[in-house]
């Protein structure tokens, strides 16, 4: 059986990570997945989890106490981190794995395990401080995956192996045809209801939504998701912004569908980005209508089905243009997400690592 040793960027989470969606569906693969170490001071998770029937979940060490800038304590932690799997690696049998890369801060491993093969699954756009390692890692893997136009681009010059892998969607759980309507809704009937999906921080630009909401009063904008006491505040003084706090996964097609629209706002660490968000799929796989706050910089990636803005004006025309859709668009944007779908994304990869001899 073929084996995959994860090296995750993120924890293993309850809404899926791309990493373990792609992972999960890779299913006649025996996993090894190994996340970074908590946070100072949060506990540690149990090792040596089942997180599913072909995947075992392991916690990274926790890094060294004192600055962690100093190279020597680097070098150790690097040691320690790289002993650590290899330990794990030998004690489940895995001989010669594939290397399964997320994050520029990888590419040091890559000297120190025993593997076949290398892969790098590359989901966003780092920031320049990681230019060096990204280029170490994108050089030395045998296989890139990268989730838009723009990072094929950027990743191009290190490597000719390459393959576009945007993210998906689990469209089965928004096509269900009944729905509980969730108690935090329950107060809107009548109202024509604006959703996002997402964590709410002080890196999300809330100002096109602050305009919108001042100018609509008619409209009731629906916040799922965690909120910092910041972003709460900022919130503060409006009667149509209710926050639902965190939705599970599977809560959240209940949500969706009672929305009339669907959103997303631009986080600053995505300007200058042309990834497209999972939310976004799993927007279209409900049927709404949906209106994405961007980059003006960027071009618009789905431009047939996502209505842009820059900035509260454009925001409030797009939403009142997208709400004025007829109900043709529905089968348009549902079959977008089915041929998107997370398991088709894992028929790609596993026929790349099949035609490059990984699998």
């Amino acid at each position: 059986m073929n084996q995959i040793v994860c090296l995750s960027y993120s924890p293993w989470l309850a809404r899926a990570s791309r990493t373990q969606q792609l992972l999960t569906r890779l299913s006649d693969a025996q996993v090894l997945f190994f996340e970074p170490a908590p946070p100072k001071g949060a506990p540690m998770p149990e090792q040596g989890r089942r997180v599913r029937a072909h995947i075992t979940a392991y916690t990274l060490p926790a890094p060294l106490p004192g600055p962690q800038e100093h190279p020597l304590l680097q070098r150790r932690k690097l040691d320690r981190a790289a002993d650590f799997v290899q330990r794990i690696m030998d004690k489940h049998r895995f001989v010669e794995p594939v290397l399964w890369c997320t994050a520029p801060v990888h590419a040091p491993f890559l000297d120190k395990l025993a593997y076949r093969g290398a892969v790098y699954d590359c989901h966003r756009f780092w920031d320049e401080a990681y230019l060096e390692l990204e280029s170490d890692l994108t050089c030395h893997a045998e296989v890139v995956f990268a989730a838009s136009p723009g990072l094929v681009k950027r990743l191009s010059p290190c490597n000719d192996n390459i393959a576009l892998l945007p993210n998906g969607v689990n469209p089965l759980l928004f096509l269900q045809q009944e729905h509980a309507l969730p108690p935090a809704m329950e107060r809107l009937p009548g109202r024509t209801v604006l959703g996002r999906v997402g964590s709410l921080t002080g890196k999300v630009d809330l100002q096109p939504l602050l305009h919108a909401a001042a100018r609509r009063p008619e409209w009731t904008f629906v916040l799922m998701g965690p909120a910092t006491r910041q972003a709460a505040q900022q919130l503060r003084g409006q009667d149509n912004l209710v926050l639902t706090g965190p939705v599970t996964p599977l809560d959240l097609p209940d949500y969706l569908c009672r929305c009339d629209l669907l959103f997303d706002l631009l986080r600053q660490d995505r300007r200058g980005s042309d990834v497209i968000s999972p939310v976004i799929y799993e927007y279209l796989a409900a049927g709404k209508p949906v209106v994405a706050v961007t980059d003006p910089a960027v071009p618009d990636p789905l431009p047939q089905l996502v209505r842009s803005a820059y900035d509260g004006p454009g925001f409030l025309r797009s939403c009142r243009d997208a709400l004025a859709e007829g109900p043709s668009a529905i089968g348009r944007r549902q079959a977008f997400a089915q041929q998107s779908s997370w398991g088709s994304r894992a028929a790609q990869v596993s026929n790349i690592l099949e035609a490059t001899g990984l699998f």
